[in-house]
């Protein structure tokens, strides 16, 4: 035998040992992994006093991560509650969720090396990540809140950039004297008239509530109608208005998950959106998805992604991935149950004392049979659709402003003034502050009532 084979048998002997200890007892552990490992759980570590949190990418003092407080909350470690600070209820934030991921940190983590997916596409030549792709098909699945056989999914930078695709890919081209007439039912969700109005393009035009087309007159032309279901502000579950065949829909499904509501059947509509941000709470890494029958409709909307932004970015997609996951274990039930008790519990609570009020009213959430838990439920909204019933209460908003409240104008949805919505979905201590500045406008209500009942007996 010659020097050489004996040389190449024992480098074949050796590196059939150093692989056979790394597969088997991890003795060949990379050793980036390790840091950056280190480096999450040393941030996840600061203590913020269950008031705020440290992150990676935050503020750094004398070398060190610092917390970000929560509203209201200050101090180097959240401690110090700030008590003439608003109470925020504007936001649609989904801050309810985080205890959850908390809780399954573990399971939940992704490490992110610098060589991933540097490329502008996946080997196959697309933007979209196959298995992201059957993992969403996956959750509609375990949840029976949407149909997906047969259709096609788009990825969107969130839901805004989806909606203004869709409206785009169903609007009327080439005849800038006859625009697709943008519609929906009143109250609406906001953004539907701001981004349609900010595009200001030659093809469609806002024209507000879908009351205009209630005779013949006005139904004339090209409508595309959004229907939100759950509605954004008031929770209801919605339909289309307008029918016929010169009258598109896009049906915005961003609260159709337990969270929020029974989910009485499978949606089967022609174009249908939603986003990550309302189902797992992760609003800041900007994903939706639209789910479409029609080829045509499809590949307008896949022509208005790739010249706007050109694909979701790989790691939102890599980390929605890994969301979505553990959000179907065990049939999805810790996930779900976990959103769903939280807003009941905060249901009840704001309920309760509503409920002393007769200058205040909210809406009333039908109960329904629920596909996914299988039993008879409550509708649990994302918010509180506030209305202030006194006539002289005509800015609903200013008398919240009263007691250091800021919630969301109710003509920002082409309602009234005396209306305003309150977002539930924030986190705890940004509820628990919102109930008790409401339980003090209700007690102050009281009171002035029982004077008043007094000065009328003398």
């Amino acid at each position: 035998m010659s020097r050489n084979t004996i040389f190449l048998t024992c480098s074949i002997v050796l590196n059939l040992l150093l692989f056979h200890s790394w597969y088997f007892h991890g003795e060949w552990e990379q050793s980036w992994t390790k840091s950056a490992t280190a480096e999450a759980e040393f941030v996840a570590s600061i203590s913020c006093s269950g008031h705020g949190r440290a992150f990676l990418d935050g503020s750094i003092v004398d070398g060190k991560p610092v917390c970000e407080c929560n509203a209201c909350y200050g101090g180097p470690h959240c401690s110090v509650f700030l008590p003439e600070c608003i109470a925020d209820a504007d936001s649609g934030d989904p801050m309810f969720l985080e205890p959850f991921w908390l809780k399954h940190a573990a399971s939940s983590t992704i490490v992110v090396p610098g060589w991933h997916r540097m490329s502008y596409e996946f080997n196959d030549d697309s933007l979209i990540s196959k298995e992201l792709d059957a993992q969403i098909r996956k959750l509609h699945a375990v949840i029976g809140n949407a149909v997906t056989d047969g259709r096609f999914i788009i990825f969107g930078v969130g839901a805004t950039q989806l909606l203004h695709a869709a409206v785009h890919a169903l609007s009327t081209t080439n005849h800038p004297s006859s625009p697709s007439r943008v519609v929906a039912s009143t109250p609406y969700y906001p953004i539907y008239k701001e981004q349609t109005e900010f595009f200001n393009s030659e093809d469609y035009k806002f024209e507000g509530d879908t009351s205009l087309c209630n005779n013949n007159s006005g139904c004339k032309g090209n409508f595309i109608e959004l229907v939100t279901s759950p509605n954004n502000p008031d929770g209801q579950l919605k339909k289309a208005v307008i029918q016929g065949p010169s009258a598109k829909t896009i049906h915005d499904f961003a609260y159709y998950w337990p969270h929020y509501t029974p989910i009485p059947a499978l949606a089967d509509e022609n174009l249908m959106i939603f986003t990550l941000s309302k189902l797992t709470g992760h609003g800041g890494s900007r994903f939706g998805w639209a789910i479409i029958k029609d080829e045509a409709v499809h590949q307008r909307m896949l022509t208005y992604m790739n010249l706007s932004t050109y694909g979701v970015a790989r790691e939102t997609q890599l980390r929605v991935l890994k969301l979505l996951k553990v959000a179907v274990e065990n049939e999805g039930k810790e996930m779900f149950n976990f959103g769903y008790q939280t807003m009941r519990n905060r249901w009840r609570k704001l309920s309760k004392t509503m409920s002393l009020s007769k200058r205040f009213s909210i809406q009333e959430l039908e109960t329904q049979f629920c596909s996914f838990s299988e039993k008879v439920r409550g509708a649990t909204p994302a918010y509180a659709w506030l209305k202030c019933e006194r006539e002289e209460d005509k800015d609903c908003n200013a008398v919240l402003h009263s007691v250091n409240i800021t919630g969301r104008h109710g003509s920002l949805f082409g309602a009234e003034s005396r209306f305003v919505r309150l977002s539930l979905v924030k986190s705890d201590d940004d509820f628990d502050l919102l109930l008790k500045r409401m339980g003090t406008l209700v007690s102050q209500e009281n009171n002035n009532d029982g004077i008043n009942k007094i000065m009328t007996h003398r």
